[in-house]
């Protein structure tokens, strides 16, 4: 029931944190949304915890605290980031915009605005024929991003974790985990400890890593050794050089004055 601490943990629809997710013990409920869905549903005490858009952390920094040690982020090439466009960006107008996730919303004007170029932008559906049919470019994540990329390689115009590296020299953090700052603080430290233990096997077991991939391929339809490569290029597990790039970003992509917080340290 909405309103009440239930063992329900958040996680994104896409395939970036199935190394965490991967054969929860059943005692555990998983509420599956789109990134900027689940910051609703935490705000709402839906879920104990979930991941959900850096930016929208920045706009609820005084309602939620951040959990330590995992979240979704690239060095570099992310993937799952992605501007398609039928010309370059320089000579792009007009760019459609997803409604599902805040941070790539966020990152991608903050680029084009460092580089001085000026740009409409229209929010709409995350839909690759739809969105290229009303602007010079569109902007897609997650597994949408991973299929129109397979399906149109020459359209690629940036992988956002790219750019961002190229620009800032850090690593770029897409996604945060975060609670209420009431969450009991001993279901909350029990369903973090879930999560890490399973990044654990994950990142320790070759066993684990397959069969990890393979619940992937079943949900992306990606082969097994794009996968493979994709959880090389975005990881789960923070540490300081990694919050180094995503305080970067609250403060100059989102304006974030204020010290982020963490529910321990």
């Amino acid at each position: 029931m909405a309103g009440t601490w239930t063992k329900t943990l958040g996680r994104v629809a896409f395939i970036n944190c199935d190394p965490l997710y991967h054969e929860l013990d059943p005692t555990w409920n998983v509420l599956a949304a789109p990134p900027s869905w689940l910051t609703g549903h935490v705000l709402r005490r839906d879920c104990i915890l979930a991941p959900i858009p850096a930016a929208d952390y920045a706009r609820h920094a005084d309602e939620l605290v951040l959990l330590p040690q995992i979240g979704i982020g690239s060095q570099g090439e992310v993937g799952s980031v992605l501007l398609f466009g039928a010309v370059p960006l320089e000579e792009m107008k007009t760019i459609a915009l997803p409604t599902d996730s805040a941070t790539s919303v966020a990152l991608l004007k903050h680029l084009i605005d460092v580089r001085g170029l000026p740009m409409n932008y229209v929010s709409t559906g995350p839909d690759y024929d739809s969105m290229m049919a009303m602007a010079d470019g569109a902007l897609l994540i997650g597994d949408r991003a991973l299929e129109a990329a397979l399906s149109f390689p020459a359209m690629v115009r940036m992988d956002l974790g790219t750019a961002w590296m190229e620009q800032e020299g850090l690593p770029m953090i897409f996604g945060v985990f975060v609670a209420r700052r009431d969450t009991p603080s001993d279901i909350l430290r029990l369903a973090h400890n879930v999560l890490l233990d399973n990044l654990q096997e994950f990142e320790n077991s070759k066993d684990k890593r397959r069969s990890v991939i393979e619940w992937s391929m079943e949900r992306s339809g990606q082969s097994f050794e794009r996968l493979d490569q994709y959880y090389g290029e975005v990881f789960n597990r923070l540490n300081q050089h990694h919050l180094d790039g995503l305080y970067r970003f609250l403060e100059g992509a989102c304006g974030m004055n204020q010290e982020p917080e963490f529910a321990w340290t």
